[in-house]
């Protein structure tokens, strides 16, 4: 579970990627989408549902250390532009950001700011939407093919597909009583797509990306 909460936030420590690591992902998920949810639910309390929206979406800032944040940048930067398929990566690699990174990043949280502030609290269906975009990365971890040579996310490949199973079955039990939340799975397969169709493959930032937008289409959903 460590190298899983070190794959996915800023906690459990440095920690080597491992294919035993997978059945996690919807765990860590669930966690991270509770203490959301609980800052949502604390937050809505004593302010507005636009204060309380804010608070949430910055809890999960914090909780994730914008690591997504920072995977949707570059894989924007990388995947959207008009570029040949080595520069792609070569971009997404690069430490800054540029104009679509900005954009994605800006869109992503005005929307999901707009969404949680129209909804009611809903701590289970946090639960449930971010253990399900968790196993859909663990998922692409174990079975998709990998963009680059090597990298920190292709040491998580070569686990049993009994790994991913159980990582997509978990997701899907939390998910089940939140149907909003299972939209978030053909946004992440859509995101993925885009990405083997311009690179041949995922990397780190391509779920990054995939889970702040699969999140974002299952919230609008959701407050409509």
């Amino acid at each position: 579970m460590r190298s899983a909460l070190a794959f996915l936030t800023p906690l459990g420590g440095a920690r080597e990627p491992s294919p035993r690591a997978l059945p996690w992902f919807p765990v860590v998920g669930a966690l991270v989408g509770l203490g959301v949810g609980m800052a949502w639910w604390g937050a809505n309390e004593l302010w507005n549902p636009l204060v309380a929206a804010a608070i949430a979406v910055v809890a999960d800032l914090t909780l994730t250390g914008m690591l997504h944040h920072d995977g949707l940048g570059d894989a924007a930067d990388g995947l959207l532009p008009h570029l040949p398929r080595e520069r792609r990566l070569e971009v997404m690699r690069a430490p800054d950001i540029g104009a679509y990174g900005v954009a994605a990043i800006g869109s992503v949280l005005l929307l999901q700011l707009a969404a949680l502030s129209s909804m009611h609290v809903d701590r289970t269906f946090l639960v449930a939407l971010y253990a399900t975009t968790r196993g859909c990365a663990a998922i692409v971890l174990a079975w998709r093919p990998y963009a680059r040579a090597q990298g920190l996310a292709s040491a998580f490949r070569g686990g049993s597909p009994l790994a991913w199973v159980a990582a997509g079955v978990a997701a899907a039990g939390l998910a089940l009583d939140e149907p909003a939340a299972l939209l978030a799975v053909p946004a992440f397969a859509g995101v993925v797509a885009l990405a083997e169709r311009k690179v041949g493959g995922y990397t780190g930032d391509v779920l990054g990306a995939a889970i702040l937008v699969s999140q974002t289409v299952a919230l609008l959903a959701a407050s409509a």
